[in-house]
């Protein structure tokens, strides 16, 4: 058995993604379980702080997907508690999580994005949603792409191709969040770069390619098994594959992100990366793209949690 001690792993919560987190918990405890750590799911509600303080963790492997998971909440009260824990801190988490203003930021690092334009709830009612839909398409043309600006797993997010279907995209949007973003649709090659640092630095995983049966990477694809091809490595020339690696890491520092992470990008026809959204909790089921990059990668998974908990106890000691 490892000298860890026990070890927590945060999953479930209340955000839309909350069975995803779940399955990501019960894989991430298994593995870990397998390379020797006494790891415990532990379910993100009212109890949790009691917990915590009763019998302290050595440290936390957080995988919850959106909401407070992702926003730097949950590690603001880890951070309270005293209480080591895998992944970026809660200020990094915040600028990540919002999707607008982690582009703004990749792209003052120099990292390609596609333009887009950022709009509330309110304001998309507020100015006459016709006129304000119909400046859009002027501005970036078709197709577009509109998702809410937090959040993840593809919910509420979808490719336009006519002016028609916008409107009906943006409902769909604002189900799932009160702000909008709707960038310019990149075509190309769908791409999700992991990062992980064990200590030497960040450094990036083999590109993960995406390939889903119904050509749209949605909530279904995700997580239905056989609804999308994968490979890893993705069949990218040695140049893109390159690029990919260094903008994931450059998303990564420039975002002040620690751990580990995953960018999601579009390599388009001239072998040309684009920045998407960074996850700070990439996922961990069984068809999620972080587990599939480390086993890529040959490296075992469970090791992998073991260290970067290993790594998240000794900071605590610091």
């Amino acid at each position: 058995m490892s000298d860890l001690g026990h070890v927590l792993v945060l999953a479930g919560g209340l955000s839309y993604e909350r069975e995803v987190s779940l399955r990501s918990g019960r894989r991430v405890s298994d593995v870990l379980r397998a390379a020797g750590v006494s790891a415990e799911t532990c379910d993100v509600d009212a109890a949790l702080v009691p917990r915590v303080l009763a019998d302290p963790p050595s440290a936390v492997f957080v995988t919850l997907h959106g909401g407070a998971g992702e926003d730097g909440a949950i590690r603001s009260v880890l951070d309270l508690l005293s209480v080591p824990y895998v992944g970026a801190r809660s200020e990094a988490c915040r600028i990540a999580f919002d999707k607008p203003t982690a582009k703004t930021v990749v792209r003052q690092a120099g990292l390609r994005t596609p333009e887009s334009v950022t709009l509330p709830k309110e304001t998309f009612h507020d100015l006459g949603a016709s006129a304000v839909l119909t400046r859009i398409v002027e501005r970036l043309g078709l197709p577009l792409f509109v998702k809410p600006s937090r959040g993840g797993s593809a919910l509420g997010a979808s490719i336009v191709r006519t002016a028609e279907d916008l409107p009906s995209a943006m409902v769909g949007c604002f189900a799932y969040g009160d702000t909008a973003l709707i960038e310019r649709y990149v075509e190309g090659v769908e791409v999700a770069v992991s990062v992980v640092d064990l200590g030497d630095g960040p450094a990036a995983l083999p590109p993960v390619e995406i390939v889903p049966d119904n050509g749209v990477y949605d909530y279904a694809a995700r997580y239905t098994a056989g609804r999308t091809e994968f490979f890893a490595p993705a069949r990218l020339s040695p140049e893109a594959a390159a690029a990919c690696a260094e903008m994931a890491v450059t998303a990564h520092t420039a975002l002040g992100l620690r751990d580990l992470s995953r960018t999601d990008l579009i390599v388009d026809g001239d072998g040309r990366p684009h920045f998407l959204e960074v996850n700070v909790a990439p996922g961990m089921t069984e068809t999620s793209l972080f587990p599939m990059a480390v086993e890529a990668s040959d490296r075992d998974l469970g090791s992998i949690c073991r260290s970067l908990l290993e790594q998240a106890a000794t900071r605590g000691a610091a």
